[in-house]
């Protein structure tokens, strides 16, 4: 049953290898067609030299795209500086993910004294309404599902009162590194970051 669909084929894979030889040898030009009228109008207001043409609208072998290189100084900073800010709070997320994806904790259940410092040090005192969250005083921190969004875990604040709110870690996180880190913290969050809460 192979053997009739070979011939069919063929043509198609000798066309693809004559467009690919045509390319290779930089004979093939890229035709520009225009994907709507304002396009073309935008082309015909365009006039280059068909050698600035060749040379910037069609990418070549021997001009590849530019990336960021280890070679460039300014790259290799930041990306020491990514390392650092990794570090410093890999430990951190670490506990965090431990405590909400593991079994360690059941829901409703409160965190030993140790994993309730660590976190009240090193993630709600930088929580950007830290003192709303804590409000007349924090009794303990606990893991619970998420009112509204029933399928995630989260850390709440228990307050003196009996009261108790949610905070997201991730926002404690985004808030230590800008300060921390002021000049590179949006990179940073935009690349290691989820979209959401700010």
């Amino acid at each position: 049953m192979a053997a009739p669909l070979l011939p069919k084929g063929v043509p198609l894979l000798r066309f693809r290898l004559q467009r690919y030889n045509r390319l290779a040898a930089g004979l093939l030009a890229a035709p520009r067609r225009p994907w709507c009228a304002a396009a073309e109008s935008f082309g015909k207001e365009e006039e280059v030299s068909s050698k600035e043409k060749s040379s910037s609208a069609v990418l070549s072998v021997r001009d590849p795209p530019k990336y960021h290189r280890w070679d460039d100084p300014d790259y290799r900073k930041w990306k020491d500086l990514e390392e650092e800010i990794l570090r410093d709070i890999e430990p951190i997320i670490s506990l965090t993910k431990e405590i909400l994806h593991s079994d360690r904790y059941k829901d409703g259940e409160r965190l030993t004294v140790a994993d309730e410092e660590a976190v009240v040090e090193k993630l709600l005192c930088h929580h950007p309404h830290s003192e709303d969250k804590i409000g007349c005083g924090l009794d303990s921190i606990m893991v619970d599902r998420h009112p509204q969004f029933g399928h995630s875990r989260c850390l709440f604040v228990v307050r003196t009162d009996g009261g108790w709110i949610d905070f997201s870690y991730q926002k404690c996180l985004r808030a230590y590194i800008r300060d921390k880190y002021p000049s590179h913290a949006e990179r940073f969050i935009k690349e290691h970051f989820k979209r959401g809460s700010g």
